[in-house]
C-alpha cells in the first residue's frame, strides 16, 4: 500500500511549482500538471526506469508527454529528480527567452526531454515509433540488451485529434505491449466540458484498435499502480483512462476551463495552497519532499551501472555495432559503396523513373547500412521503397525492416520521428507526393528537432498522368521548401538519386525528402565523378561554350527538358548552359563565390519545374522566364499533359529566344 501522506506531498511539489511557475510567467497552462501529478508521482517514483544522472542512457523507458502544453509537469519533475541543469531558476524563468523550461517542451533545448510536443497527437504517434525501435532493436540485439517500456501522458485534445487514430490503430495492429498511455480524462477542453464535442467513449475505442484499456481513479495511487502493474503483464498496448480533476486543489478553479490555460491568480493560489496543505512560499521545496524525490531518481541508478556491466561483457562484436547505432554512425565504408555504385550507373546508362532509381539504391544502401527501415503507406508497388529480401515487419516477428504502414501518413510520419529519436535506427518510408500534406505537421517537426528522418515521396508532378490534378502536386514542392532545415532533394537521374539519398543518410542534423518520377528519365550524368555533385545544391551540368546567352535552371525530370532546350537555343545561333538543382536549401549554403559562379551573368535566365514558381525567382530573377504550372494540373497520358501546359523544351526555347530578341 501507498504511503499516502508521502505520496501526497510529493504530488503536492508538483502542483506547487506548476501554479508558482505559471503564475511568475503570466502564462500557461497549470490544470494538467495539477490533475495529472498523481499519475506522474507514482510512474516515476515507483516504475520508470530514468536516471537523472545519465537521462540519456540507451536502455532507459521513455517517457512522452503528449500533452506538451502541460510543459510544467515535466520541467518540475525533472528538478525534484535531480537532472542538474533544471535548477529552480529555470523554473522560475518558464516561458522566459533562452530558458531550459519553454512554452512546450523541446527536446533539443532541455535535458531529459524525449520529444519536442504541443501539436496534440504528435507526441502519442512519436511514442508508438519509439516503442517499434526498442522491439526493432531487442529482435537484433537482445532483450538483454534492450528491453524498455514508452509511457505516454495524452490528453483529451491528443485522443481528438484525427492522428490519434492512425497511431493507435498501427500500435494494436503491431501488439505493442511495451507500450503504456494514461489518458488524463479530465473532461475538460479550452472550451469548457468535452461533452460540448464529445460523446465517443475512448476506452471501447482503444479496445476496438486492438489495445488493453481501463478506467481509474487518476487521484488514487494504489489504482494507478495496480493499472501500471497489470499493463507489464499485458501482450498488447495498454491505455489507462485515468479521471482527474483538471486544476486538482484549486478552490474555485478546479475542474474548469479556468484552470486549463491561463494563471490561476493569486488569490486562488493561496485558496490551493490552503487547500492542498502546502504552507510553503513560491517555489521553495521542503527537504523531506525533495529527499523523496531524490531518492526516487537514484532508483534506477544501480540498473543502469548494471546494464553498462552487462554491455561491457558481451561480444566485442556485437557491442561496437550496437553503440555505432546508438551514436548515429554509419558503417565503414558507405561512401565507397555509393561510388562504385555511380561508376556503374554512369557505365550503364539505365532510364527508368527516378522512384525505381530510389529502389536501385536503395538495394545498394540497405545491404550496407542494415539500421535502416523502410516502409510505405499502402504504395509499396508505386513508391519502390521495399528493396531485395526485405522481410516486413509482423506483429509476431520484428526482425524485419519493412513496415506496411497502410493508409495512414499521418501517423506514419510522426512514428518515423519517434524512431529516429530512440535513435538506433534510420527511418525512411514512402507515399505519394500530393499526400505530403497529411504528413506535413510530422514534417514540420522532424525539422523542428533535427531529426533524422527520409521521406520518400514519388509521382511528383504532372508527370504522374491519368490520375489527375487530385493527385498531380502542383503547389508542394514550394511548400515543404519552406519549411526550414528540410532537405527537398529532386533529382534528375539514376546517378542524382543515387547521391541524393547518399546525403540523406549522411546527415545527422535534420530530414530529407526525395521527390521522385513516376515516368522515365534518361540518365544526364553519364561521365562518373566521385565526388558528390548534388552536396551543393546546384551545379553546372552542362556548360556553354564560351560567355553563355541563355542560362537553364531546372531539378528533376525537366532537366531532360531543359538539355533538349540548350540544344535548340545553340541550333538558333546562341550559347546555353544547363544547372541542374537537386537542392535548393544546399545552395544557399554554398559560399556567394559559387553561388554567384552558378547563377551567372546570361542576360537571359529561364527556369523550368512541372510545378509552381514560388522559389525559382532565387535563380531567375522577377524577369525571369519561368516554364511550370500556374493552376492545377489535368488527366491524361503525361506527354500530352506537358504538352498541354508547355512545359516543353520548343517552348523553353521559344521563350528564351524570343526574350534574347527583345533584348538586342
Amino acid at each position: 500500500m501507498t504511503d499516502l501522506v508521502k505520496h501526497q506531498r510529493m504530488a503536492n511539489a508538483i502542483r506547487a511549482l506548476a501554479m508558482d511557475a505559471v503564475e511568475k510567467a503570466n502564462s500557461g497552462h497549470p490544470g494538467l500538471p495539477m490533475g495529472a501529478a498523481d499519475i506522474a508521482t507514482v510512474l516515476f517514483s515507483r516504475f520508470l526506469k530514468f536516471d537523472p544522472t545519465e537521462p540519456n542512457w540507451p536502455d532507459r523507458d521513455r517517457f512522452v508527454l503528449s500533452a506538451g502544453h502541460g510543459s510544467m509537469l515535466l520541467y518540475s519533475l525533472l528538478h525534484l529528480l535531480g537532472v542538474e541543469e533544471m535548477t529552480m531558476t529555470e523554473l522560475e524563468n518558464f516561458r522566459q527567452l533562452g530558458s531550459k523550461t519553454p512554452g512546450h517542451p523541446e527536446n533539443f533545448v532541455t535535458t531529459g526531454i524525449e520529444t519536442t510536443t504541443g501539436p496534440l497527437g504528435q507526441g502519442l504517434g512519436n511514442a508508438v515509433g519509439m516503442a517499434m525501435a526498442e522491439r526493432l532493436l531487442a529482435a537484433e540485439f537482445g532483450d538483454d540488451i534492450v528491453d524498455h517500456r514508452t509511457y505516454v501522458i495524452a490528453s483529451d485534445g491528443d485522443l481528438m485529434e484525427g492522428i490519434s487514430h492512425e497511431s493507435i490503430s498501427i500500435a494494436g495492429h503491431l501488439k505493442l505491449s511495451k507500450l503504456i498511455v494514461f489518458y488524463d480524462d479530465n473532461h475538460i477542453t479550452i472550451d469548457g466540458p468535452t461533452s460540448l464535442s464529445e460523446t465517443g467513449d475512448q476506452v471501447a475505442r482503444f479496445e476496438a484498435a486492438g489495445w488493453n484499456a481501463s478506467r481509474i481513479d487518476g487521484h488514487n495511487p494504489d489504482e494507478i499502480a495496480a493499472a501500471v502493474e497489470a499493463a507489464h503483464k499485458s501482450d498488447r498496448p495498454t491505455m489507462i483512462a485515468c479521471r482527474t480533476t483538471i486544476g486538482f486543489g484549486a478552490p474555485t478553479k478546479a475542474g474548469t476551463a479556468g484552470s486549463h490555460g491561463s494563471p490561476l491568480g493569486a488569490e486562488e493560489i493561496a485558496g490551493a495552497r490552503k487547500q492542498l496543505g502546502w504552507d510553503y512560499p513560491p517555489f521553495e521545496i521542503p527537504s523531506d519532499v525533495r529527499d523523496s524525490w531524490r531518492i526516487a531518481g537514484l532508483m534506477a541508478s544501480q540498473v543502469r551501472k548494471d546494464w553498462e556491466k552487462h554491455l561491457g561483457s558481451i561480444d566485442a562484436e556485437k557491442r561496437a555495432e550496437f553503440e555505432r547505432r546508438i551514436r548515429g554512425d554509419l558503417p565503414a565504408g558507405f561512401d565507397e559503396t555509393i561510388a562504385d555504385y555511380k561508376k556503374k550507373l554512369s557505365a550503364d546508362k539505365p532510364k527508368v523513373a527516378t522512384r525505381k532509381a530510389s529502389e536501385m539504391a536503395l538495394d545498394v544502401i540497405n545491404a550496407a547500412v542494415p539500421e535502416t527501415i523502410g516502409g510505405s503507406a499502402d504504395l509499396s508497388p508505386s513508391n519502390n521503397t521495399r528493396s531485395k529480401g526485405m522481410v516486413a515487419v509482423t506483429p509476431e516477428d520484428f526482425s524485419g525492416r519493412y513496415i506496411h504502414w497502410g493508409i495512414r501518413e499521418h501517423g506514419m510520419a510522426s512514428a518515423m520521428n519517434g524512431m529516429a529519436l530512440h535513435r538506433g535506427v534510420i527511418p525512411y518510408s514512402g507515399t505519394f507526393m500530393v499526400f505530403s500534406d497529411y504528413a506535413r505537421p510530422a514534417i514540420r517537426l522532424a525539422a523542428l528537432m533535427g531529426n533524422r528522418v527520409v521521406f520518400v515521396m514519388t509521382h511528383d508532378s504532372i508527370g504522374l498522368g491519368e490520375d489527375g490534378p487530385t493527385h498531380q502536386p502542383v503547389e508542394q514542392l514550394a511548400a515543404l521548401r519552406a519549411i526550414p532545415n528540410l532537405l527537398v532533394f529532386r533529382p534528375a537521374d539514376v546517378v542524382e538519386t543515387a547521391e541524393c539519398w547518399q546525403l540523406s543518410l549522411e546527415r545527422r542534423t535534420g530530414p530529407s525528402l526525395l521527390a521522385l518520377t513516376r515516368q522515365n528519365l534518361p540518365t544526364v550524368r553519364a561521365v562518373f565523378e566521385d565526388n558528390n555533385r548534388c552536396s551543393r545544391g546546384a551545379y553546372e551540368l552542362a556548360p556553354a561554350d564560351g560567355d553563355a546567352d541563355v542560362s537553364i535552371f531546372a531539378s528533376g525530370s525537366e532537366v531532360e527538358i531543359a538539355l533538349e532546350a540548350k540544344a535548340q537555343i545553340e541550333a538558333a545561333g546562341h550559347k546555353a548552359r544547363v544547372v541542374s538543382v537537386p537542392c535548393f536549401e544546399l545552395f544557399e549554403e554554398q559560399s556567394e563565390d559559387y553561388q554567384a559562379d552558378i547563377l551567372g551573368t546570361a542576360p537571359v535566365k529561364v527556369a523550368i519545374e512541372a510545378a509552381i514558381r514560388q522559389g525559382w525567382d532565387r535563380f531567375i530573377g522577377n524577369r525571369g522566364v519561368f516554364i511550370g504550372m500556374d493552376r492545377f494540373g489535368a488527366s491524361g497520358p503525361y506527354k500530352e499533359l506537358y504538352a498541354k501546359f508547355g512545359i516543353t523544351a520548343e517552348a523553353a526555347a521559344k521563350a528564351a529566344l524570343d526574350r534574347l530578341a527583345a533584348l538586342a
